[in-house]
């Protein structure tokens, strides 16, 4: 009887113990998964400022530039593809297509900007203007912030990967379904330069 009672008490300690590592490893998957969704939020708001800022800089380019509406077009098409495929990846930041489809959006918009730089360079009234000079610093800034944030947002995404792949919570992350996030990479190298700005 001592020795059922004993087995009994062992059964439920190690009941017990499971039950608390399993929690543990959930909890944790769950810190983290909201932890790089939260970073995702601010590179949401940097890229929102940017995408407010880019109409402002067409307008004032559209004054000068009457002869470049075809770069002036590709500037706002860019923008509005960068802004949908942007509401799709904050809906989920870390699905893979979503990543991938922004990315690709962010790496068109970022040269159809560099295309409007060089073609700003051929009007000097415009490199004077200082609503443009203005505009421009503010994209440079924001371009800066949008790094900071991605790195952030990466950071994150590879401590929660990193935290479903290891054991147990790699057990825990299958179970309850817990998926890959996927990085936010860079534009492609021909473009991942902000554009040069010289007003």
């Amino acid at each position: 009887m001592a020795s059922l009672i004993g087995l009994l008490i062992f059964i439920i300690m190690l009941a017990l113990i499971v039950g608390v590592i399993v929690m543990n490893a959930y909890n944790g998957l769950v810190t983290l998964r909201n932890r790089y969704k939260n970073a995702y939020s601010q590179i949401d708001v940097q890229l929102q400022r940017r995408y407010d800022l880019i109409p402002n800089l067409v307008e004032t380019a559209k004054g000068y530039m009457k002869h470049e509406r075809e770069t002036l077009e590709a500037v706002i098409a860019a923008r509005n593809a960068a802004m949908t495929a942007n509401s799709r990846a904050s809906r989920n930041p870390g699905d893979p297509q979503a990543m991938q489809q922004l990315e690709a959006a962010e790496a068109t918009l970022t040269g159809a900007l560099g295309r409007l730089m060089v073609v700003s360079e051929a009007y000097p009234d415009l490199k004077a203007d200082q609503t443009m000079t203005r505009l421009m610093e503010e994209l440079t800034s924001t371009e800066n912030k949008v790094a900071f944030a991605r790195q952030a947002f990466n950071d994150s995404v590879t401590l929660y990967n990193t935290k479903r792949e290891v054991f147990p919570s790699n057990l825990i992350a299958t179970s309850f379904n817990f998926t890959a996030a996927d990085l936010l990479e860079e534009a492609a190298p021909e473009v991942k330069v902000a554009p040069r700005i010289s007003f």
